[in-house]
């Protein structure tokens, strides 16, 4: 079998382990994505099976979205919990800049999403001077409304692949496969809005696909931007450009 092999000697201690163990406990989900496989893991490396690459198809998508809606029902212990056995934090963001991701189970989505994404990231990038003062208070306001429970919808916790945004989708002769998550137990909703974030091949078939499998609570579209809003603002702390002012009008939604 063929083998890519990921490998840095800068990753921090357990990032390959974390990514590893994401990737098996995404694949014990009955009938879900499939999921790229986990040939070895070591200190500073990670192997999986190197993958062939085809261009997706709109039947691809439709089979995608029905088995990201399986993966999904697989659930979670909790919102916020960690990947099957996996024990402590893990990690966001790109292999040369990856940021630390709070795995502390919560009881329900607005309180995870408030106390472990939201804030966190607001204070590191107030701390890096990408937000001010005024834009803090913007956050901040949205983090509490999180908290009250305003955008809960009752929805179980979902196993969500984490970073799910199209580069991650690999396409084969097969179909769709999940590759470099940051799985945890989430909010299904999260998956898809950061499918939308920057485009996805055949998203509405993604999505009405999904939807057949696994019906959203309603207003689920008016709610894509508060699911983006982290990635948002690590793209504002990573990359700069104009992730900062994207943010701050997708905040302003939900304040």
């Amino acid at each position: 079998m063929l083998v890519h092999r990921k490998a840095s000697t800068r990753a921090p201690a357990g990032y390959f382990a974390w990514e590893a163990a994401g990737l098996r406990w995404l694949a014990q989900a009955p009938g879900g994505v499939p999921v790229v496989r986990v040939l070895g893991v070591g200190r500073d490396y990670l192997d999986l099976a190197r993958l062939d690459t085809a261009s997706p198809t709109r039947l691809a998508a439709q089979r995608f979205g029905e088995g990201l809606a399986r993966t999904h029902l697989a659930g979670a212990a909790a919102y916020g919990s960690p990947p099957g056995d996996w024990s402590g934090d893990g990690f966001f963001g790109p292999l040369s800049a990856p940021l630390p991701l709070a795995l502390t189970p919560r009881a329900g989505w607005g309180q995870f999403w408030a106390l472990d994404r939201l804030t966190p990231i607001t204070r590191v990038c107030r701390d890096a001077g990408v937000f001010c003062a005024a834009d803090t208070v913007v956050l901040d306001a949205v983090a509490r409304r999180c908290t009250e429970g305003h955008f809960d919808t009752g929805d179980p916790p979902a196993r969500v692949h984490g970073d799910l945004w199209s580069g991650n989708v690999l396409w084969t002769p097969g179909g769709a496969t999940l590759i470099d998550p940051s799985a945890h137990g989430g909010h299904r909703e999260y998956d898809l809005a950061m499918l939308d974030l920057f485009g996805a091949p055949h998203l509405p078939a993604v999505l009405a696909a999904y939807r057949a499998v696994a019906p959203l609570a309603a207003g689920w579209r008016e709610r894509v931007g508060l699911h983006q809003l982290h990635a948002l603002a690590v793209h504002a702390l990573l990359f700069g450009g104009g992730y900062a002012a994207q943010t701050l009008a997708a905040a302003r939604r939900y304040r």
